[in-house]
Parts: C-alpha cells; structure tokens; sequence
C-alpha cells in the first residue's frame, strides 16, 4: 500500500489544508480540507446518498461515523443531534486532525475523533454510519465490519454506503450470514449506483 494513500495512518507528503465550503445539514459550512485523506474536495458521492437517505440519528446517546474523512458524516450528526455524543473513528491521522477542527470550527463540542484503538473497547453505538473503505480487501473489510457492528447497542441500527459494482449486493449477503439472528440486515435505498444498507440490532 503506497504511504500517501488516505488508508495510511500518516500519509506522505507535507499537509496542505485549504477552505472547503459545502452544505451539511441544510445549511452551507466553510471548513478545511488537506490533501492525502479521502475525497479532500467534495462529499463525495456515497456520503451524498447516505446523508440523502439515512434516517435522522437519535437526539442522545453515542453515535460514530467509521472512516470519517475531513467529517461530512461525524459533523451532520452533531449538528444533528447536539446532544448526543458523537465519536469519528478513522486510521489516517491527518483525517482525524481535520474533523476536529472542521468540529471546533462549527462550535460542535460533541465530536470526538479518534483512531479506533483509542476509543474505550466499553462503548456502545446507538447509530453508525459508514462508507466503508471497500477498497482495503474484503479480509479487512470484514474485520472492520465484525469489530463495529458487534458494538451496536441494543435496537441500535448501524447505515453502510456501498456501490453496487464495488459488491454491495455480496457484502448484504455476507453481514446477513456473519451476524446471525441478532442482527436484520436490510436494503434501505439505493440511487446513483449506491446501496443504503441497514443493519438492526435487536433490542
């Protein structure tokens, strides 16, 4: 895996932020990006879908976007629901040190971001939402999926953004024979060439 891809925790080359202006819950936002994390310029077009789409995250409680990026989908949340705790997990710490800004710049004081090793292993997710980083191996991909959703509170719901062509019908099927009778694994949406799957924790 090259060192500058946005999967690495320290990507090459030195940090260049400049101002990213793009709406998020309803409203335009003037934050920054950098190079050498995911989609530094635009939400792209999976987290688009997902923020489209998903239903509106509870008022209270923890909720965690996996993969954050510069934030579309941890930021949305908090704005969201100012009263719930909001954790951004992510490997690439140029990612995670731009979440937190992009959150201290909105005055969202519920975001923490952090790599998922540093996250207390105890918590428990009323809400998660994802655009899976489909193109790290299913091996990974797996890993990370199994580690997460088995952290859902009890009715927790967890939101995954998965292109059809990248294996999102597969992958369905995959979470619906891994987590069991415990779990409902659905189809919530699809538009663009992008699945909405959910996936229920009982209660």
């Amino acid at each position: 895996m090259a060192s500058n891809h946005y999967f690495s925790a320290q990507p090459a080359g030195e940090e260049s932020r400049r101002p990213l202006q793009v709406v998020l819950a309803g409203a335009v936002r003037d934050l920054n990006t950098a190079n050498g994390i995911f989609s530094p310029g635009r939400v792209d077009q999976g987290t688009a879908v997902l923020l489209n789409a998903v239903e509106d995250p509870p008022a209270s409680g923890n909720l965690l976007d996996v993969g954050c990026g510069w934030g579309p989908m941890a930021l949305t949340m908090a704005l969201k629901s100012p009263q719930a705790q909001v954790y951004a997990v992510d490997v690439n710490e140029r990612a995670l040190g731009l979440t937190r800004d992009n959150a201290a710049s909105l005055g969202l004081a519920n975001v923490t971001a952090a790599t998922p090793g540093d996250l207390d292993p105890e918590l428990r997710f009323d809400t998660i939402w994802s655009n899976p980083p489909i193109r790290v191996g299913k091996a990974e991909l797996h890993s990370l999926l199994q580690l997460w959703i088995n952290r859902l509170a009890p009715a927790g719901t967890a939101w995954l953004v998965v292109q059809r062509n990248l294996g999102s019908d597969s992958l369905q099927r995959w979470m619906a024979a891994e987590f069991g009778d415990e779990f409902t694994v659905s189809r919530a949406h699809s538009s663009r060439g992008f699945r909405l799957l959910k996936v229920k924790r009982a209660d």
